[in-house]
């Protein structure tokens, strides 16, 4: 999983903070280790379309990772191709990118900081949830597990409140020892910032699917959550699906201006995004 990609803080916690009291530990703790080390690979970066719709607005990038980061270029907007004017101003702000590269170097240092914080949730919870082994499907080659808070736990931070109200199910592929999807579901409200700063309200949920995307690189193929929170004085619903598709590996080493050079493929860009928006 390539957490630098950052859905959500929700989404990093949640897929990192699997650790398990169950009938076969063994399986998710393997599991976990597994999602340990995807998290802090970088030596199998991909290019891919990540379309992201909310209740207003549905936008479609091509996005390249590289050894500075990731850097995307916006192809669609509800699904239809950019117009000129958009094209344009696409265009511009990939410019300026090129022109100035601490605003790449700052993306980098923001995707960083999510894998670090991810991964410092990794280490520090062995005992986040409480499993009950629910049995193989898929002719067995799926484990399902149901998950609820574990009462001994005791959060070390604000960032990790969450695992304590969070319930839901984890699916695990037994022969790859990779989580395949998770969908949880907040059972109460979550403050954070002692009440006044923050708040996840009860009800919230997502759902969250990863899969080979070819030879043995696993990676979040959709997301879908839907919160109400409550940040500083204002509440805020966020809805939110992303699907990821089309992976194509790139060098490890990548740099981001010679990534841009690619994305700015239009001929192949154009034509594809084209052919699969009139097909929808």
């Amino acid at each position: 999983m390539k957490l630098p990609r950052a859905k959500s803080l929700i989404l990093v916690l949640l897929l990192t903070g699997v650790a398990a009291q169950s009938q076969d530990t063994g399986l998710v703790h393997r599991a976990l280790a597994n999602e340990a080390r995807a998290a802090s690979d970088d030596q199998h970066p991909m290019r891919y379309r990540l379309r992201k719709s909310s209740p207003r607005l549905t936008t479609t990038k091509e996005i390249c990772e590289t050894a500075d980061g990731a850097v995307a270029r916006l192809i669609a907007v509800n699904d239809a191709p950019l117009s000129t004017a958009d094209e344009l101003r696409e265009q511009s702000r990939l410019d300026q990118l090129l022109a100035d590269p601490g605003k790449q170097r700052h993306r980098k240092q923001s995707q960083d900081q999510d894998t670090a914080r991810a991964l410092k949730v990794l280490r520090s919870l062995p005992n986040a949830f409480l499993y009950e082994d629910e049995g193989a499907v898929s002719g067995g080659t799926i484990e399902k597990y149901t998950y609820k808070p574990n009462p001994k736990f005791d959060p070390p931070d604000l960032e990790t409140q969450v695992l304590t109200q969070m319930a839901g199910e984890l699916w695990i592929d037994r022969n790859e020892e990779r989580v395949t999807k998770l969908e949880g579901r907040l059972q109460e409200d979550v403050d954070f910032g002692w009440g006044i700063l923050g708040r996840l309200y009860k009800g919230g949920s997502l759902v969250i699917k990863q899969a080979d995307v070819g030879d043995h690189q696993w990676r979040v193929v959709h997301f879908d959550m839907k919160m109400s929170a409550r940040v500083v004085f204002k509440t805020k619903v966020f809805d939110t699906t992303e699907d990821e598709s089309q992976f194509v590996p790139v060098p490890a080493g990548l740099k981001y201006q010679k990534a841009i050079a690619m994305l700015r493929d239009s001929k192949t860009s154009s034509t594809r995004s084209k052919g699969e928006l009139s097909a929808k």
